[in-house]
């Protein structure tokens, strides 16, 4: 046998694994339209644990950082260029950013209101999850996915954070159901394609080009594996693309008309080098596992026996060719991850609504849902959502926030005349409270600079950034530049906590608000600034 033949061998073998002994099911989607007593629940229960609870403290740096820019980018009238405390911001897409604008337009500059776009995301995505799945799956198991994404605290508390991750979960899993609508006939439906063309240029204009990346792999290894369906021609991959372009490129173009480093910049460095060079969030292998594990709590805990059921083979008729997509889409999205050197635990959340879907038919084919044991966890999970939502993650919030303490930090940074710098990092929190959007960042390569820059001024106030920063400013600073004033922005104690436990909880958490350790007004005389001045060489 040669090796051709053996390699057609080999992935007859994997077909007829995955299709005969794996998902050989009968097709279970639901026609019509979707049950209202269904969706009632879908629209109610997401909303009271969600919208209620958006109004807490920003965390730093990435929530203050996401509030920051679109203000920014609102109060300048410019909707093209990102920019971070008045200096062009190129991490990142700008279809977030201009949702939230829009939400400022209607709100005013409120916390609440920048938080409404992820909010909105999730709960979509919880309807998605529902819509998209009972077509495919049936209703109740589209339900119980659903349900388990509804009542997942990690799920739950993390999407809605002022990150561009639960807007990209939106989007990759309308772009990936869409497709999915579109191949499963024996003739492509072009408006399912066309819906899943648009969700992905969305979703390249929101973080970029692993839109697209997130895509295409499960949709072929689909076709492949369970021979089902239609595999689109060259022209409706064109016309796909030809979309995505349409939406996403005049951005771009126009980005690297304005800023033409920003081109190498993104792509190479902020994508490319992110993914294989391990530069930061540098992670494990198994990394994303028991994150999954713990963003699906409490549906993960049935994992031993959903392993049994996908492997059982007195339950293949409930394992349809429609449930491996789905396992499809969840296992490529996390292994894609996992080979990125740069890890974060929101990049999978994309893959949570397709493996929830699985834990749904798994619990409808085995009536799990019925147990009392199911129902009294869902209901705790419920309540663990409230309480981390309503009371537990407001108070941490506020008590880590660099913002705890407004009045030292108004004395000292309100005024808009006050020179106010961030050594040697971002405090975008006390910028975007204060409505200001001047905080110039020195980082610690450039303490010239900041040496520079606090001789220049006759009083300079430095937000400290790190709980060591002003230990090692004292040193930097020049000697004729002297620190009048100093606060810490330490940990307050806790009401009714004892010093014994509360001097390891401070060390726990850091001992400083997120993103500040220390405030310090330094003034530079007069007398020493004339000096400095007549010091230097004048042109002849």
């Amino acid at each position: 046998m040669d090796r051709t033949e053996s390699a057609l061998t080999l992935s007859g073998w994997i077909r007829h694994l995955w299709t005969g002994l794996l998902f050989a099911g009968p097709s279970s989607a639901t026609e019509g339209w979707p049950r209202p007593a269904f969706l009632a629940v879908l629209l109610i229960l997401p909303a009271l644990l969600l919208y209620p609870y958006l109004g807490f403290h920003l965390f730093e740096p990435d929530e203050s950082r996401y509030a920051q820019i679109p203000r920014e980018m609102l109060e300048r009238g410019d909707w093209l260029v990102p920019t971070l405390q008045s200096e062009p911001y190129l991490d990142k897409p700008p279809l977030f950013y201009w949702l939230v604008m829009l939400s400022y337009s209607v709100f005013g500059y409120e916390v609440w209101a920048a938080r409404l776009i992820p909010a909105l995301a999730l709960h979509g995505c919880i309807l998605m999850t529902y819509l998209f799945g009972r077509r495919v799956l049936g209703d109740w198991p589209a339900l119980l996915g659903a349900l388990v994404l509804s009542l997942a605290p990690g799920f739950l508390v993390v999407s809605r954070l002022l990150l561009l991750d639960g807007l990209l979960t939106f989007l990759v899993c309308l772009s990936l159901f869409a497709a999915f609508e579109a191949i499963r006939g024996t003739t492509l439906h072009r408006g399912w394609w066309l819906v899943a063309a648009v969700a992905c240029g969305l979703g390249v204009l929101t973080k970029g080009p692993v839109a697209v990346l997130l895509l295409v792999p499960p949709l072929w290894l689909y076709r492949t594996l369970s021979g089902q369906g239609i595999w689109p021609g060259r022209m409706a991959w064109l016309a796909f693309f030809a979309v995505v372009l349409a939406i996403a490129l005049p951005w771009y173009v126009a980005m690297c008309w304005r800023i033409p480093e920003f081109l190498g910049y993104f792509f190479w460095e902020h994508n490319l080098q992110r993914f294989l060079t391990p530069a930061m969030h540098v992670r494990g292998v198994w990394f994303f596992l028991p994150i999954v594990f713990l963003f699906l709590l409490p549906g993960s805990l049935l994992i031993w026996p959903l392993g049994r059921f996908l492997l059982d083979r007195q339950r293949l008729p409930a394992r349809s060719p429609e449930l491996s997509f789905h396992v499809l889409v969840g296992g490529w999205i996390v292994l894609f991850f996992t080979l990125s050197t740069c890890k974060l635990p929101t990049y999978i959340l994309p893959a949570l609504p397709s493996l929830a879907l699985v834990i749904g038919v798994f619990m409808k084919h085995t009536d799990w849902y019925r147990a009392r044991l199911t129902r009294w966890t869902a209901a705790v999970a419920g309540l663990l959502i409230v309480l981390a939502n309503g009371v537990a993650i407001p108070w941490y919030a506020e008590y880590r926030s660099p913002m705890s303490r407004p009045t030292e930090v108004l004395a000292l940074c309100a005024d808009p005349s006050a020179s106010v710098v961030c050594y040697p990092r971002n405090c975008d929190s006390v910028a975007f409270y204060l409505g200001r959007r001047d905080l110039r960042v020195f980082p610690s390569k450039n303490i010239e600079d900041l040496r520079t820059l606090v001789r220049k001024q006759p009083r300079t106030v430095i937000l400290c950034t790190h709980r060591h920063s002003l230990q090692g400013l004292k040193q930097l600073l020049p000697p004729e530049v002297h620190i009048v004033h100093e606060v810490r922005m330490g940990l307050q104690d806790i009401p009714g906590v004892p010093q014994w436990l509360m001097r390891p909880l401070k060390k726990v958490m850091g001992e400083t608000a997120l993103g500040l350790g220390d405030l310090a007004v330094v003034e530079f005389p007069p007398l020493c600034r004339a000096s400095t001045e007549a010091a230097k060489p004048t042109d002849r």
